[in-house]
């Protein structure tokens, strides 16, 4: 049964992985015999992140560039696929976050959000689809949310962004799926990450969320490595296409 969870073998790349939920996944993936590849624009958190990866015996290494220019993570991607053989995996998990007003929400922070979470997803896809061709086919892994089909006030961009990138997993797993990559999501909810921090502290909107939530909490960064690793693994062999729900049972509660 192990086997079917076994990544030997496997170099993965997760985007946004210093921390949170990149950094859980990358964790759960290489528990698993992944090669993990980090990624941030923070260099001295990598590095960290790494060392404690290979402390507990596990294989990872880092690649530091910026999402939205995306020469530098073409260039990152061929380097890894230069170092490592080949690319088998590719979770887009970079994103920021933008709260405002919609009559104050300027256009640059609109295309700003839409750049780190929609089109960098569409960039490094392309590139690693090139590389999955070559070597026989391959997994990738966008991080979506629970908004998109549902919203809240104050975040169009990010809303847009997530919705847009649904439709693009789906498009990407009818387009390459008969050359072996399987394209899926993960939509985490509310999950305890430092980019939450400012809803964590708010406590008005931290109890909505336990009172919408079944499981009657926040979910934690570390419970998001499952799914990729069913995902990344023969377990999610004729997986395609999909987004995995990760939120408590929060997105099907009326």
């Amino acid at each position: 049964m192990s086997k079917l969870f076994d990544l030997q073998g496997k170099t993965i790349l997760i985007t946004g992985a210093s921390r949170g939920i990149g950094f859980s996944m990358a964790e759960a993936l290489a528990q698993h015999g992944a090669k993990v590849i980090l990624n941030a624009r923070d260099g001295s958190a990598l590095k960290q992140k790494v060392e404690y990866l290979n402390e507990a015996g596990w294989d990872a290494d880092y690649a530091v560039f910026d999402v939205t220019k995306i020469e530098d993570g073409l260039m990152a991607m061929a380097d890894i696929v230069q170092k490592n053989g080949s690319l088998f995996g590719l979770i887009n998990n970079a994103g920021v976050q933008h709260r405002s007003p919609i009559l104050d929400f300027t256009t640059t922070d609109f295309e700003h959000v839409l750049s780190t979470n929609l089109t960098s997803c569409f960039s490094l896809s392309r590139e690693a689809i090139r590389f999955m061709s070559d070597s026989g086919g391959g997994r990738i892994i966008n991080t979506v949310s629970m908004l998109g089909p549902q919203a809240r006030p104050t975040v169009p961009a990010y809303i847009a962004a997530k919705e847009g990138l649904r439709a693009l997993t789906r498009a990407l797993a009818v387009e390459v799926g008969p050359k072996g990559i399987l394209v899926n999501a993960i939509a985490p909810g509310y999950i305890a990450t430092e980019l939450n921090l400012a809803l964590l502290e708010n406590k008005e909107f931290s109890d909505w969320v336990i009172s919408k939530t079944p499981l009657g909490r926040w979910g934690n960064p570390s419970e998001l490595g499952g799914g990729a690793v069913y995902l990344m693994s023969d377990a999610g062999g004729f997986v395609n296409g999909q987004v995995l729900a990760i939120d408590g049972g929060m997105s099907i509660q009326v």
